[in-house]
């Protein structure tokens, strides 16, 4: 079977996806996601930026033949693009396109964690369900440093800047301590800054420990395996905060 699975989304909504597409593997999976993701996709036969497809023009303006052709090539498409938009998903429907369309956000009153939502909407499409744990392989030699991102996508869900300071100030004692920041983070004098996700998920798994906000970035350091301490403020844990055997969470009140 031939299979496209169009995941749309942030870093965080996207790795937090990534047990329900790793699900989805058949004899041939194709993956189209935002272009900053791309270079995580390691386990489908091909992936490509959203953007490069001229799937944004579907249910707008004439998608171009080429782009109907390669959806009419595949035998399952999944897609959490588009869920929102009639015109769309009409276009699918009229082309007679194999395609299941699912919700990209759990609903705000769901008590369900995002990582098992996603698992649950595809479960009848999987052979096997892998574990609920988002994993990004990287093969690296833990180091004796500790990483400190003080950002994320919203101002409201960070934590003090002055806060993650006098921390570093206590880590530094047993450790090194780096500072990281992201391509549209506000300036950060001697921040490590690496634009390629996966090359930063490298270099996440070398530390000893991560520290951050709830951020993309924290859920890439989760999914590397790297020790995480993630600092929740107003968005609710339960829903969103990231997984695995070495992270843990601690919320503070705004």
């Amino acid at each position: 079977m031939r299979r496209l699975v169009i995941r749309p989304g942030a870093i965080g909504d996207f790795i937090l996806s990534l047990p329900s597409i790793q699900s989805l593997r058949t004899g041939y999976l194709e993956v189209w996601v935002p272009s900053p993701v791309v270079p995580l996709v390691r386990f489908a036969d091909r992936v490509r930026s959203i953007a490069s497809t001229g799937l944004d023009l579907a249910g707008v303006a004439d998608p171009p033949a080429r782009l109907l052709d390669e959806l009419r090539g595949f035998d399952s498409i999944v897609s959490w693009y588009g869920a929102n938009r009639p015109e769309f998903r009409d276009l699918f429907h009229s082309l007679n396109l194999p395609c299941a369309f699912y919700p990209a956000l759990p609903p705000e009153a769901s008590a369900v964690h995002a990582t098992d939502f996603y698992l649950d909407q595809v479960r009848d499409l999987c052979e096997a369900a892998g574990d609920a744990i988002p994993r990004i392989h990287c093969e690296v030699e833990r180091e004796d440093f500790a990483v400190i991102h003080p950002f994320s996508g919203s101002a409201r869900k960070n934590w003090p800047l002055e806060k993650f300071r006098q921390l570093a100030h206590g880590l530094e004692r047993n450790m090194h301590v780096h500072w990281c920041a992201g391509p549209d983070d506000p300036p950060l004098p001697g921040a490590v800054r690496i634009d390629d996700l996966y090359e930063l998920a490298r270099w996440l798994a070398r530390a000893r420990l991560y520290i951050g906000n709830d951020s993309g970035i924290t859920h890439l350091a989760a999914a590397a395996g790297t020790p995480v301490l993630a600092l929740f403020g107003p968005t609710d844990p339960a829903r969103w905060a990231p997984r695995g055997p070495n992270v843990r969470v601690l919320r503070w009140r705004p």
